[in-house]
């Protein structure tokens, strides 16, 4: 896969992606990853790339020409076709269904804004789509070009050690349910022990325990998940002794 950012500052992005998953992505060959800064495209002395916005009001808003002629190089650096991304707190928000999807595509290029934003017009004619991290505001789409360069990467065939392993995350599956907890050696420690069931080889056990885990926690801390998760029968049987586990427990602590 390729992935173009653009950025004032493409040295960011560089060093966010030369770590972990992304950084052995790109070392394999399975992730080529490019930034451009649109100072380079913008004309005269100074080489601006912002101005005053019109009607008044703080800040500066980027302009239309830079970034125009920035993305024509982009676009000219490969023939292949690319949607344009604009990272804004205005956009689409990002999931896991929207990252799987963004994943089969073999190219994209990432615009990252400053300031107050980017010139109207220009997301007009040349963003493709929006999408944002979260409800809130950062200084620039930087961060938010990071998390999604890292959330595609780690979807590509051969990238994960494990296959499985991106298969069990959180929001995974056609149910996009909260993962389960997870446990490492030591088995017993002063903070508590492995629960039973996952030393006991029983692969069925266990399977039923994370299903039992992840069904509870989406409840506990993610209900408007179970609301479009479509359970069976088998899983809202779990999810009520999941429900009678905590009120049990309560009433104990009682």
């Amino acid at each position: 896969m390729r992935i173009d950012v653009v950025s004032l500052f493409p040295e960011f992005i560089a060093q966010c992606a030369a770590f972990g998953v992304v950084g052995r992505a790109q070392e394999r060959g399975l992730l080529e990853l490019n930034g451009w800064n649109p100072r380079d495209h913008a004309q005269g002395n100074y080489r601006r790339v912002d101005d005053r916005p019109f009607g008044g009001g703080p800040g500066m808003v980027m302009l239309i020409e830079p970034l125009r002629a920035c993305l024509a190089a982009v676009r000219a650096a490969d023939s292949r076709p690319a949607p344009v991304i604009y990272l804004s707190p205005q956009g689409r928000p990002l999931t896991q269904v929207r990252a799987r999807e963004l994943a089969q595509l073999p190219r994209m290029v990432l615009l990252c804004g400053r300031y107050e934003g980017i010139d109207e017009r220009l997301i007009a004619n040349e963003v493709d789509e929006e999408i944002s991290i979260g409800d809130y505001v950062l200084s620039g789409g930087e961060l938010g070009a990071a998390v999604l360069v890292d959330v595609v990467t780690r979807l590509q065939d051969g990238v994960l050690n494990d296959a499985e392993s991106a298969a069990q995350d959180s929001f995974e599956g056609p149910q996009g349910l909260l993962d389960c907890p997870h446990y490492s050696h030591p088995s017993t420690h002063e903070w508590g022990d492995v629960p039973e069931v996952l030393r006991s080889g029983n692969h069925a056990a266990i399977a039923r325990w994370r299903r039992l885990q992840s069904l509870g926690r989406t409840w506990l801390r993610r209900p408007e998940l179970l609301d479009e998760a479509g359970l069976d029968r088998a899983d809202r049987a779990l999810l009520d002794e999941f429900r009678r586990q905590q009120l049990d427990g309560q009433h104990k602590k009682g």
